[in-house]
């Protein structure tokens, strides 16, 4: 199994970026949260720079498909994911794009089936089997304030997306306020000027 990979990054798209490792192009599938800390090393664009990813070698008859995280933390809480009947990888992705790995797992914890059900394409049923299946599984200090956080964050997403940006603009925004920003104005209107810069 191959653990990590690290690499000149040549070109990131929309749920990919693909790594030249000795000579090799490799397609590497991954989340909107890796895909943004891929954005930025040392204060310099990444593109055309070196990168390091964990990951995730998924072999299909058809295919060997790889995904990488740019942390372990988030590799492994997708691998917990993959663990789970009925949840193959391009599904665990979805949830991985909903928010955070550390909100998820709180989210987890505290059995919020409605937030698990925020991921595009996870209905009903395969969001209550995650919760059963994964609660209880992942060590969470304070998971209380995270899923508020949340659940505000969502929220505030549904409000950017009426004043017509895009749910991934709005996602982006809300993963850049600061955590210290509690309440739900303070955090659209925090929103709102990141969106504007």
């Amino acid at each position: 199994m191959i653990h990590y990979l690290i690499g000149k990054l040549i070109q990131k798209k929309e749920n990919h970026f693909i790594l030249e490792v000795g000579g090799l192009g490799l397609k590497v599938f991954t989340s909107i949260n890796t895909l943004k800390n891929l954005s930025t090393c040392a204060d310099k664009p990444v593109v055309g720079g070196e990168a390091k990813v964990f990951t995730h070698l998924h072999i299909r008859e058809d295919a060997w498909d790889i995904y990488g995280f740019s942390n372990k933390a988030e590799l492994d809480f997708f691998e917990k994911l993959l663990s789970v009947n009925g949840v193959g990888p391009k599904t665990a992705l979805n949830i991985l794009n909903v928010d955070t790995a550390e909100r998820l797992m709180a989210a987890i914890n505290e059995g919020r089936v409605d937030l698990l059900t925020k991921a595009s394409g996870i209905g009903k049923k395969t969001a209550e089997r995650v919760v059963v299946e994964l609660k209880g599984k992942f060590a969470q200090i304070g998971s209380e304030g995270l899923t508020g956080i949340m659940e505000a964050d969502s929220d505030i997403v549904d409000v950017l997306c009426n004043l017509g940006y895009t749910r991934e603009q709005a996602r982006q925004a809300t993963l850049k306020i600061d955590p210290k920003v509690k309440s739900i104005e303070e955090r659209i209107k925090a929103a709102l000027k990141i969106l504007k810069s």
